[in-house]
């Protein structure tokens, strides 16, 4: 046993544990899950667990809440050995789970969300009195002020978020397992709900934290567990590693800072060319207002934002998906106006590729397999059909290839879409899409719930299309992804550009002075940086 490990054990035994998993064994056909998994948490602490995409993160904590049950092992809660046949039995235990997608009806209000299979009485009028009075003081005590008759869909992600965190404290969840948390967060959102866990903890409450993001790890936890392919490898106090440490750990190989080369203004003419382009929403509120540029060939064009500043709208109206109401675009040679009949097939079919923001609502349908999601858009093509049928063996190969080329795991195309984790559900999309030899790409949010060593190889595919003429315009609030991947660098703030720099000359600070619209501009226009 390392030093820093048996640490970590005297400390998990001078203090009582929340949570004991004992030799936690879980396989899925051939594929090895779990394998022996020991793990001590401890009450009243947050506990970062971390690993690459597929390494067992989520299967794990499926198990500790009952949507799996391991093979072998044992789980011991509060120092008592118990059996976790489903969810019901997991918050009888007092384990609340917040999913990486959120399990809300969208149509109800958030207090309907959070009474949903928890009514306290026959009478609905009355369970709803009782309700409203518990989650107000939940929201005055952790700091989780939600507006309870309002529409769940109809609320930003962050207050999606806090109303699932109060349906598990609803029913006295003690111990709260949050599955990728920040992945669609904002960065203001995720401030807050790291205050929100701050709270939690005060008042004894365990944190499990399953991220990708190894600064929130070493800014949020107390321990944090490292797994790769479905074992522990390392379990330590967060102060006495660093993120190059767990990193490595994450990959079993050391990782190297990516920097790569910037085209400054290639002399190539344009993939993207974007005129006065306006779009309204339902409301007749601008989304986008009267946006101009222009994406050249072997060219990255990064837009950074808040996320909601417009940024999707743009993404979408460029697939196809949304139409302008005002001004034209032309994207690889084909004129695009408010009169156009146009829609993603037509844009794919002239060689436009699209990465959408949102992988579940518009990257693949969760009950199809992922040899079918590996083909969505694209299975009229000749090569995927026989006759009046799609060639399923054919299909399948193609997306084998494809997983291994982009390290999905597990590497089959049999499974479910939705047995995937968000980070392998990424990748299969990226794969797809990237597949087809765009000679334009949009892609948005390209690294959203992928593991560290993953971001290097989709970091690196992007470089490449760029080199081989492509058009990419890439939506990222990563800021250190735009700035490691852009050229150049637009800002777009409440739907306008209201700022442009040289991927090269880029930094953190302007570009943030930028995004708040709070940098001074001369002449009325886009900021340029030069300098």
């Amino acid at each position: 046993m390392s030093k820093q490990e048996a640490t970590t054990q005297s400390e998990s035994n001078s203090s009582p544990l929340a949570i004991e998993l004992k030799n936690i064994c879980k396989r899925f056909g051939q594929v090895q899950a779990n394998r022996n998994i020991n793990l001590q948490v401890t009450r009243g602490t947050i506990h970062g667990i971390v690993g690459e995409n597929g390494a067992g993160k989520s299967t794990l904590m499926s198990i500790l809440y009952g949507f799996y049950q391991a093979d072998s092992g044992e789980i011991l809660i509060n120092d008592q050995p118990i059996k976790i046949k489903n969810s019901r039995d997991a918050i009888a235990a007092g384990i609340g789970m917040v999913h990486q997608h959120f399990m809300l009806v969208d149509t109800f209000t958030v207090l309907e969300n959070v009474m949903l299979g928890a009514e306290q009485s026959a009478r609905l009028d009355t369970s709803a009195v009782n309700a409203r009075e518990v989650l107000q003081h939940l929201g005055d005590e952790y700091q989780l002020s939600v507006p309870l008759d309002a529409i769940t869909g109809d609320l930003p992600v962050g207050q999606q978020q806090r109303t699932e965190i109060l349906k598990a404290l609803y029913r006295n969840a003690e111990i709260l397992i949050l599955d990728e948390p920040t992945g669609v967060l904002t960065p203001q959102e995720a401030d807050q709900l790291f205050r929100v866990l701050e709270a939690l903890k005060q008042r004894g409450v365990t944190v499990i934290l399953i991220t990708h993001k190894l600064r929130e790890i070493m800014d949020i936890t107390d321990n944090v567990s490292v797994l790769r392919l479905g074992e522990i490898v390392s379990t330590q106090r967060t102060c006495d590693t660093n993120t190059s440490q767990l990193a490595e750990l994450m990959v079993g190989r050391k990782l190297e800072t990516q920097h790569f080369p910037k085209i400054d203004n290639p002399d190539t003419d344009a993939g993207i060319d974007i005129q006065h382009v306006s779009v309204l929403d339902d409301r007749g509120l601008p989304r986008l207002n009267d946006i101009s540029f222009e994406v050249k060939r072997g060219e990255i064009v990064g837009i950074a934002g808040v996320a909601g500043n417009g940024q999707s709208t743009l993404l979408e109206v460029l697939a196809g998906i949304q139409k302008p109401h005002k001004g034209r675009f032309v994207i690889n040679g084909h004129t695009v106006t408010p009169e156009s009949i146009v829609g993603p097939k037509e844009m794919r079919e002239i060689g436009v590729q699209h990465v959408p923001e949102d992988r579940l609502r518009l990257g693949l349908i969760k009950s199809f397999t992922a040899a079918e999601s590996s083909v969505l858009g694209y299975q009229n093509r000749k090569r995927f059909n026989w006759r009046l049928f799609l060639n399923i063996r054919r299909i399948r190969a193609a997306c084998k290839r494809l997983m291994e080329a982009f390290d999905v795991r597990p590497p089959d195309p049999k499974l479910k879409s939705s047995s995937f984790s968000g980070g392998n559900q990424q990748k299969l999309i990226l794969a797809r899409e990237l597949d087809q030899s765009p000679s334009v790409l949009l892609i948005g949010q390209p690294t959203r719930g992928v593991d560290i060593g993953a971001i290097e190889l989709i970091h690196q595919k992007i470089i490449d299309m760029r080199d081989a003429n492509c058009a990419v315009l890439l939506v990222s609030v990563e800021l250190d992804e735009i700035m490691t991947l852009s050229d150049r660098i637009l800002v777009m703030f409440e739907g306008q550009i209201v700022g442009t720099m040289k991927g090269s000359d880029a930094d953190k600070t302007t570009l943030g002075l930028m995004m708040a619209n709070a940098l001074p501009q001369s002449g009325g226009g886009p900021t340029e940086s030069a300098a």
